[in-house]
């Protein structure tokens, strides 16, 4: 028999996640607090804005904190490599490395 421990992140009665790792469950809950938080700073903002639009705004925003961090701090954004240029890459330093072995 198994026994397997799964934390479930629960917000207003609804379960909202479940994760194998409290970390994972802790780090969900956080971000959800965060989005909470971002609503009602968009809503108190009176933008003209739908719930559904504020609820993915603040959404985005709380998922996407570590890049939002250093923008809110006036630093500039830096720029992601397109996924191409990111796998030619990868692809091309284990050549080098086995063209250096071979030379060798």
């Amino acid at each position: 028999m198994a026994v397997i421990v799964k934390y479930i992140v629960v917000r207003n009665g609804e379960e909202k996640m479940t994760f194998a790792t409290k970390k994972e469950a802790d780090a969900y809950d956080k971000m959800l607090d965060i989005a909470d938080n971002l609503f009602e700073f968009l809503e108190s903002a009176k933008l003209k804005l739908t719930e559904n639009q504020l609820e993915k705004i603040s959404l985005c925003l709380a998922e996407k904190r570590e890049d939002v961090m250093p923008i809110l701090r006036g630093v500039k954004p830096k720029k992601a490599a397109p996924a191409a240029k990111k796998s030619a890459a990868k692809d091309a330093a284990p050549a080098k490395a086995n063209k250096a072995k071979a030379s060798k």
